[in-house]
């Protein structure tokens, strides 16, 4: 058996705890059996976004028109597309892997890992052989995988998954998207503008229906431009014929009642050459083996852990999707950043996600940090709210952002509660808000007193934070006013 200070289960995030621990002199290993760097880099983040900017590159030309450019679009080499992003990304995999197996007091084991009893694992190793681990401490990290919903019909029918969808060799000239979260509506989004016919079918009134509801309203009526969306509405029976797929769609339960594109409230059938699940992830707990030790998981089968992230046995941590909480990848390196000092150094940090923000890269792109609206009301908090159009900015005037928005959430003290960004670089512009929140004081004036330039989008960000801002000497122009 060999043995270790540190076993990392999972070459995500949670590598950098083991690279950390060998930075110390101590002795570390890291199992797993697929690319080095988690789900992001391969088989999600990293290559959807790479598709997603392909999409909003053929949306300039096509919108070149508008603002006085001659220019068309003559086509998609679509397969020149995905060849080019996988071999980037696995070329990235390679690196990482090669980086990892190159540092010193790491040891990488390339297969899967399962427990044995609270730290010793079994790794059956790609190659066919079979070892043993032990770890004075273990570090779970094993990431999550596409659910598959229990569908009439889906166990004699093909479909794509997100893993599947990101390196087709073709483009599917029609395609149904069941799921309604933020994976649907991306690669709903990229389908659509690349030339695909899209629908999207949502259990929700609402696409992304996690976001603000004024966020999600937005989003979806955006996506009806490139799409047929189906809000409300959740997949009953799927079957194949002749041409592709057929899928039965009926109002959900809670569901808006057909506000979708039927507008009946009554079924409908959607016919396709393919069909993407994209209803969300689940955790690869099952593939642990966690009752040979005392780790607990919870009803979604996410690993139960403290404020520390330690699970539920001693000197054993989790950290990333397997945890539940936030599921990015700048959640998971945050959370290994946790894991090291406590594990390494004792330090008894906490987890803190007030300030952890996200993305989602439709078109328009949406980003949000801290509560919603409606979070503030179902938990009865008080609070005040401003909403600043993005041509409340030149340059979202000049882009023709009309239909972006930045919506500060305020505690009557000024306290940042949350704040949610619809429009052109949003994914850019919600930094300074995480900065402000981070820092300690997390006030609007934070946001609203620091000089921004001009003219630039984040003027927006600044006349929404202006508006809730305590101070009396207001410098925020309303552009939109001025010559009238």
């Amino acid at each position: 058996m060999d043995e270790y200070d540190v076993v990392v289960i999972g070459g995500g995030s949670g590598s950098q705890v083991a690279t950390a621990a060998a930075e110390r002199g101590l002795e570390a290993a890291v199992i797993e059996r697929g690319p080095l760097g988690g789900a992001c880099i391969t088989r999600g983040c990293v290559p959807s976004k790479a598709l997603i900017h392909r999409a909003d590159i053929a949306e300039t030309v096509r919108r070149a028109g508008e603002f006085g450019v001659g220019a068309a679009l003559e086509g998609v080499d679509y397969g020149e597309i995905t060849a080019a992003i996988h071999e980037t990304v696995y070329e990235k995999a390679d690196r990482q892997r090669a980086s990892l197996e190159d540092a010193e007091n790491v040891a990488l084991y390339r297969g899967e890992g399962r427990f044995v009893d609270e730290r010793t694992l079994a790794v059956d190793l790609n190659d066919g052989d079979e070892v043993e681990l032990r770890g004075d401490s273990v570090v779970i990290a094993v990431g999550s995988r596409p659910l598959v919903p229990p569908i009439d019909g889906l166990e004699d029918v093909d479909f794509l998954t997100s893993d599947d969808a990101l390196f087709l060799d073709e483009r599917p000239d029609s395609l149904v998207v069941v799921g309604g979260g933020y994976i649907g509506a991306e690669l709903g989004y990229f389908f659509a503008a690349v030339g695909t016919d899209v629908s999207i079918v949502g259990r929700s009134e609402r696409l992304v229906p996690r976001e603000d509801d004024a966020v999600s309203e937005v989003v979806t009526e955006s996506l009806e431009r490139y799409c047929d969306v189906y809000a409300g509405y959740e997949a009953a029976e799927v079957a194949e014929n002749d041409a592709g797929v057929v899928v039965t769609a009926e109002p959900s339960e809670g569901g808006d009642d057909g506000g979708g594109e039927s507008g009946s409230g009554d079924g409908v059938e959607l016919e396709a050459d393919d069909l993407l699940l994209a209803t969300g992830r689940r955790p690869n707990t099952d593939t642990l083996d966690l009752e040979a030790t005392g780790v607990e998981t919870d009803d979604g089968e996410y690993v139960a852990v403290d404020d520390r992230l330690e699970t539920t046995c001693d000197d054993v941590w989790a950290l990333g999707d397997i945890v539940g909480e936030q599921p990015f990848k700048h959640a998971a390196d945050y959370e290994a950043k946790t894991v090291s000092a406590n594990l390494l150094e004792g330090a008894g940090e906490a987890v803190d996600y007030t300030a952890m923000p996200h993305a989602v890269f439709t078109e328009p792109q949406v980003a949000g940090v801290g509560r919603t609206e409606g979070e503030l009301e179902d938990a009865d908090r008080e609070y005040e709210s401003a909403t600043v159009p993005f041509d409340a900015a030149p340059l979202g005037m000049i882009m023709d952002a009309d239909d972006g928005f930045v919506k500060v959430l305020a505690a009557p003290d000024g306290e940042i509660l949350g704040c949610h960004i619809v429009g052109p670089q949003a994914s850019t512009l919600i930094q300074e808000v995480v900065t402000a929140m981070d820092s300690g004081g997390g006030t609007v004036d934070d946001v609203a007193e620091p000089v921004h330039v001009h003219p630039a989008l984040s003027e927006a960000v600044y006349a929404a934070f202006d508006e809730l801002s305590s101070s009396e000497f207001s410098t925020a122009p309303d552009w939109r006013d001025v010559g009238d």
